[in-house]
């Protein structure tokens, strides 16, 4: 039987997320605080009220999935559950992540998932020319996961099937037939051969870029640092200077013309104390010649000019941004980096996945008061407080020379301004595009032919499904209507796969495995299919959402079928 599922709040994530449980045939309610999707099981009522949750069945349903954007109410909602009902498993979307881990170590059945956290690999990965559908979490590392379609030019046309299965750098995911259906282990065992229309769902192994630093780059990013340093510090400079010039003539003309034979000490010390306003030793001047008093009168005035502009500017560099920005100015790179433009949730998250991979950021936000700023600034990434949408602040940060631009702020307007700029000044450019409704972001790529358009939430939706449905859901993605889930799952001694080879299991269950953990090693490759399921052993696998229920219920009667 499957599990009863509440999807708890429809906004974006949550309506999605109903729509894809539905289309696995999933028993499913939807809760919203006004009527949605007329089509389908709504209960429309408060949602932190508890009658709402009675009245959608949370005292025998398995799985609650809350999918609100305010933490505070999902949190007011997860605890009338758990009062309600102690044994419900809860799917919590929190952004404040640190809370969640706390909440998933101390309650149990309970997952923590963010809508930002689950969008930001995909953007990057458009970013970098890879269009994924999906993302996988395997061996501490982000696999992205895209779909081939087999057609009469691509490489890969008649060529058999089980020769892709060893490559420890690709992982297949699902395979679809134009003629029959049939499951991925299943074909590779008949010998068959990809045709046109095949498709096949693939995980590949992300590589980490190296970049070299030239000579001509060093040389480049010293003429910027000259440029830069004219730009924000010249003035403080020349004013530096100038105070030490007047020191410099007050000193010397004190030892040459004083009325009695003054060390260089006494009269620097003079000086400074004159200039500075601060005093000392006037016995100096008190009883040097009347053109030296006079001299003095006018260094007095004229130290009190420099020394208070001194003083104004240093009060800056120091207090003030503009060391910061001469700093962040100086460090922009050159050439083959990445932009991206708006500091928000989504953006923190690509930048580290960027650097994750080796990639060079440069991030450009309007709000200096931005909370993530001194959290990307650890990590030697400069940032640009400017408007992106002007096209000067584009060109500062060599956008010509940009692989990609990511154009990621909460809000739709700024985005397609940002990107439409870019587009003006590098034509050419690589442009991924935040739209969060998914009917505009669709127009958006039909009109203005961006490499990418995306919604954060449709691209988390299929991660909350998947979560919903019980595992150690570690990737998902969809395909049609097809939603197929990365899961871990334990094999115990009562389980019914305990005992038998991995090759069987596949073909009963319908599943793809990836890769086995013993005690001992990691099983990849035909060595996996070879294997036997024992007790500990740790299966990962890919199977079609629709499955999922055969993890548990096929019986060992037809694994030996299979």
């Amino acid at each position: 039987m499957l599990p009863r599922i509440i999807v708890y709040g429809l906004n974006g994530v949550g309506c999605r997320t109903l729509c894809l449980l539905r289309q696995q045939g999933v028993p499913v309610v939807g809760v919203h605080d006004e009527p949605v999707l007329q089509d389908m099981e709504v209960v429309v009522g408060p949602l932190q009220s508890t009658e709402t949750l009675k009245r959608a069945g949370i005292e025998t349903a398995q799985t609650l999935v809350i999918t609100n954007s305010d933490d505070a109410v999902n949190l007011e909602i997860l605890l009338q559950a758990k009062l309600l009902n102690p044994r419900i498993r809860v799917i919590s979307r929190l952004f404040n992540l640190s809370l969640g881990d706390r909440l998933d170590c101390t309650l149990s059945d309970h997952t923590t998932l963010s809508v930002a956290a689950l969008a930001a690999p995909i953007f990057a990965f458009a970013a970098m020319g890879e269009l994924a559908i999906g993302h996988l979490n395997l061996f501490q590392k982000t696999w992205p996961i895209s779909e081939v379609t087999i057609d009469y030019r691509h490489p890969w046309r008649g060529r058999k099937l089980n020769t892709l299965w060893e490559d420890p750098s690709r992982m297949l995911i699902h395979y679809l037939t134009s003629d029959i259906e049939i499951s991925l282990v299943e074909a590779m065992n008949l010998n068959r051969d990809l045709e046109i229309g095949d498709r096949l769902i693939i995980g590949t192994k992300p590589q980490v870029h190296k970049s070299q630093v030239s000579w001509s780059t060093r040389l480049r990013k010293v003429l910027v640092w000259t440029s830069q340093f004219q730009r924000h510090l010249r003035s403080g400079l020349v004013i530096t200077l100038v105070l030490l010039l007047i020191i410099g003539v007050a000193t010397f003309s004190y030892v040459k013309f004083g009325w009695t034979q003054v060390s260089l000490l006494d009269s620097l010390y003079f000086s400074v104390g004159m200039i500075t306003g601060a005093g000392g030793n006037e016995a100096v001047a008190e009883k040097a010649p009347m053109q030296l008093k006079l001299f003095t009168v006018i260094m007095m005035l004229v130290g009190a000019g420099v020394i208070g502009i001194f003083y104004a500017l240093l009060n800056d560099l120091v207090l003030g941004t503009r060391l910061r920005q001469f700093w962040d100015a100086t460090r922009v790179p050159y050439c083959d980096h990445y932009i991206v433009c708006g500091l928000g949730d989504v953006g923190v998250k690509i930048v580290n996945q960027l650097l994750s991979q080796g990639h060079e950021v440069i991030v450009i936000e309007r709000d200096a008061n931005n909370r993530f700023l001194s959290m990307v600034r650890a990590q030697r990434v400069p940032v640009l407080i400017a408007d992106a949408s002007l096209p000067q602040t584009l060109k500062a940060a060599n956008i010509q020379q940009a692989s990609a631009l990511l154009a990621v702020t909460d809000l739709d307007m700024s985005n397609l301004e940002i990107a439409l700029t870019a587009k003006a000044c590098a034509a050419k450019l690589a442009i991924v595009v935040r739209i969060n409704q998914s009917e505009q972001a669709d127009r958006v790529r039909q009109v203005f032919d961006f490499t990418a358009v995306l919604t954060p939430s449709d691209i988390a939706a299929p991660s909350f499904a998947a979560a919903a449905l019980g595992g150690r859901v570690f990737g998902n993605g969809t395909t049609g209507q097809i939603l197929w889930i990365a899961l871990s799952l334990l094999v115990t001694p009562a389980h019914p796969f305990c005992g038998c080879s991995v090759q069987s299991v596949a073909i009963a269950a319908d599943l793809v495995p990836l890769y086995l953990q013993t005690d001992a090693q990691t099983i990849h490759g035909w060595e996996l299919l070879n294997a036997c399921l024992q007790p500990g052993d740790v299966l990962h696998l890919t199977i079609p959402a629709k499955n999922i229920e055969r993890l548990w219920r096929t019986t060992n009667r037809s694994l030996q079928a299979g």
